[in-house]
């Protein structure tokens, strides 16, 4: 079952304290169905194919970067290492952290 979306808003909140919280539920709303098992709700690190997943189907599908592959997978790379305290790594968490850094939380807030 998908985590209340005050679990994310806390987690998002060590590495982000200004948290949008209207943009942490736009992601989680787009992640849907990915959040309700335990293990697709989290970002393996050290899985290339989950990281070209999140490279992929996040930073260019959803978020429309035209970036080089070696691009998005250095910043993918730089949020990871932000996160590398955390045992677990909370895909909405990483995702947010991503749209952040692109400035493209503003796709997940609704009008």
């Amino acid at each position: 079952m998908a985590e209340p979306l005050a679990y994310y808003v806390e987690d998002i909140k060590k590495y982000a304290p200004a948290v949008n919280e209207a943009a942490v539920q736009g992601i989680v709303k787009h992640l849907g169905i990915a959040l309700h098992k335990k293990d697709s709700s989290l970002v393996s690190a050290s899985d290339p194919t989950e990281l070209a997943r999140v490279r992929d189907g996040f930073m260019k599908k959803k978020m429309a970067l035209t970036h080089t592959d070696a691009e998005l997978d250095a910043a993918l790379k730089e949020v990871l290492e932000r996160l590398k305290a955390d045992r677990t790594k909370e895909r909405v968490t990483v995702c947010y952290l991503l749209a952040e850094k692109f400035g493209k939380l503003d796709l997940f807030v609704k009008a």
